[in-house]
């Protein structure tokens, strides 16, 4: 039976983005935080992408900025993670480390 609650690698990023970022969490940033830690361009459509999915889900939440000149009068928006989210993030930590744990090839003994 499928996980509801199973999230994608890059929506893991995202998520671990945001808690790195704090409440301050937009677009570009959260790209700039997944491209700096992955080493990996991230293309900001796949972000807001991800974001949208992850709201959809309740992982995240989201709210409207005060428009800046800088943005030609757009308002930024913003995104933090959620209770649900922090705990998914948590369960999937988990579930990695169990089956990271035991592999020899992973853990630096014989394949």
């Amino acid at each position: 039976m499928a996980n509801p609650n199973a999230i994608s690698n890059f929506e893991l990023m995202v998520l671990l983005a945001l808690i790195r970022l704090g409440d301050e969490a937009y677009g570009v940033p959260i790209s700039e935080e997944i491209e700096k830690h992955s080493g990996h361009d991230v293309a900001i459509g796949s972000v807001y992408a991800g974001l949208e999915r992850l709201q959809a889900r309740g992982f995240v939440s989201s709210s409207v900025g005060d428009p800046t000149p800088e943005r030609g009068g757009r308002a930024k928006k913003y995104f933090k993670i959620t209770g649900k989210g922090m705990r998914v993030v948590q369960e999937t930590q988990r579930t990695l480390i169990r089956l990271w744990k035991g592999l020899p090839r992973l853990e630096g003994g014989k394949p």
